[in-house]
């Protein structure tokens, strides 16, 4: 591993979020201050590819990263973008058995499913971006 990669890598992990190249590239910039925009794709790319992170495929403006490579659902703030893993283990989910059901009602050979949650963080909800939710929303919100 090449120190660019390994400094890739651990600005990712630190992160907190699931990055942008380009918020990682700013991070790793104050690092590497050399380091160009494109070695930053290269090595994410590489990264994927090894297995050691994983690419985010999602309704998302930009692409995004995880540093978690283990099966786990995510939430996302439909205001700021943000994403966060969800406090929901797969291997202990009960969406888990809902594979088999739909498996059985469609013929199909289900190995697997997709989930993200969505709404609002908490930095968001505090500056009121809520608003105009429906009262249900809101008192969900809170």
């Amino acid at each position: 591993m090449t120190k660019q990669r390994k400094v890739i890598l651990e600005e990712l992990r630190k992160h907190g979020s699931h990055p942008t190249a380009d918020q990682i590239f700013e991070k790793v910039r104050k690092r590497l201050p050399r380091i160009s925009l494109g070695t930053i794709y290269r090595n994410l790319d590489l990264l994927v590819s090894e297995g050691l992170i994983r690419r985010l495929r999602g309704d998302y403006p930009q692409m995004r990263f995880d540093p978690r490579t283990d099966e786990h659902y995510h939430i996302t703030c439909l205001n700021c973008g943000r994403i966060e893993d969800a406090p929901v283990e797969p291997l202990h989910d009960p969406i888990k058995n809902l594979e088999n059901v739909v498996g059985h009602l469609t013929k199909y050979g289900v190995f697997g499913h997709k989930l993200e949650f969505v709404g609002f963080c908490s930095e968001c909800l505090k500056k009121g971006v809520a608003k105009g939710l429906s009262p249900e929303a809101k008192e969900m919100a809170s």
